[in-house]
């Protein structure tokens, strides 16, 4: 009797050890998740780069000379390692780039982390879109499939599909909270957990906790302001699910900064938290 009760003794402390052990290794995989790599700076982009955004970018300005340094550097970057390819008779030139690159570059500006290593092609329509009938890819789909209709963007097995037209739109109208390459590249960060859940690589458990906290009740907040057919800071798409959610939340956090952190406190924090910026900061800096 003795034996067996020391024989569950020892399987019980293993068992214990297994769990502290796993929990340890997920905390240790939130905290330093795969894609934090070291950045290394590229070739020197050209002068006028930085001009044209300027100028084709206006959420751009406010940025400090560090930041302009950084944002140029991951430019290159993306633009070195990402193919950029036109549809429907587009043809890509070197400033659609850089307006793309620009917007896409802006959100990981201070995040130590790698330039969107799940994407690979950014592939610009003319304008509106229709995407392909998805092909069988092991999930069950119970119901009829709605017929697809025109797109803006959109983001799927490392390709970001985009309508230059509602591009350009977007860059040049930096303050209506619209803006498609912000809200695909939020997906393209959402996604880097390994689901489009709208809860993005955060820095450990806590703040995975308190992000899905303030997440779930302004995703709530959202759905009963389209159910009241009321306004808000938020584009009421944001109510379709929480992925939706946070890319919309991310467009309104760089295009309407000040109004948000007026509005959702709490939610202006928690991004500012996840992106390390502080836009309202730099809109009140500027002339």
């Amino acid at each position: 009797m003795i034996q067996g009760v020391r024989s569950f003794e020892i399987l019980a402390a293993a068992a214990a050890l297994f769990a502290v052990t796993l929990l340890a290794g997920w905390g240790v995989l939130r905290v330093v998740p795969f894609r934090r790599v070291r950045r290394v700076p590229g070739p020197r982009p050209p002068p006028s780069w930085r001009a044209l955004i300027a100028e084709q970018v206006p959420i751009t300005a406010g940025l400090t000379e560090d930041d302009w340094d950084r944002l140029l550097d991951l430019i290159g970057q993306f633009i070195r390692e990402k193919t950029f390819e036109g549809s429907g008779g587009l043809e890509v030139t070197e400033t659609m780039q850089l307006i793309v690159a620009a917007q896409a570059c802006l959100l990981i500006l201070n995040i130590d982390a790698g330039c969107y290593p799940f994407v690979r092609v950014v592939l610009l329509y003319p304008n509106s879109f229709v995407p392909k009938p998805a092909g069988l890819d092991h999930r069950l789909h119970i119901g009829p499939v709605a017929e697809p209709g025109p797109l803006l963007g959109q983001h799927i097995r490392g390709v970001v599909v985009l309508s230059w037209e509602t591009v350009e739109r977007g860059a040049a109208r930096s303050g209506d909270g619209d803006n498609v390459v912000l809200h695909e590249f939020a997906h393209e960060l959402d996604i880097e957990n390994g689901a489009v859940d709208g809860v993005p690589l955060l820095e450990g458990p806590s703040s995975t906790r308190e992000w899905a906290r303030v997440l779930e009740r302004r995703f709530e907040d959202l759905r009963r302001a389209v159910d009241a057919d009321e306004p808000s800071v938020l584009n009421l798409y944001g109510a379709t699910n929480r992925a939706e959610f946070f890319a919309v939340a991310t467009e309104a956090f760089f295009e309407r900064p000040a109004e948000l952190l007026r509005h959702y406190p709490d939610l202006y924090a928690e991004l500012e938290g996840f992106y390390r910026q502080d836009p309202a900061a730099r809109v009140a800096k500027r002339p």
